[in-house]
């Protein structure tokens, strides 16, 4: 299982990306987390197949209808333990 960290950039916060990255997270069956920090980017950290993180970036790189994604950061693999997916605040 690989784990990656991601930054989302662009008009990402209330738009449902938040809520609409943990549906689409749970329907690929990863785990990990999301969030919304304070300089207007969304955070997450998705584990899981490989096939299923690239299947998440390209979701990324759309995101939801209302949503506006300049920039993906993949900023590196980490290590996290949570047995779901979550939405942070």
């Amino acid at each position: 299982m690989a784990c990656r960290h991601y930054y989302i950039a662009g008009q990402v916060q209330g738009v449902f990306f938040r809520a609409s990255t943990y549906d689409k997270a749970r329907s690929l069956c990863l785990t990990g987390w999301v969030r919304n920090i304070p300089d207007g980017r969304v955070e997450a950290v998705a584990c899981g197949d490989e096939e299923q993180l690239t299947l998440l970036e390209g979701w990324f790189n759309q995101g939801p209808p209302m949503s506006k994604v300049d920039t993906v950061d993949i900023v590196g693999e980490t290590e996290i333990h949570v047995n779901s997916f979550e939405i942070r605040y």
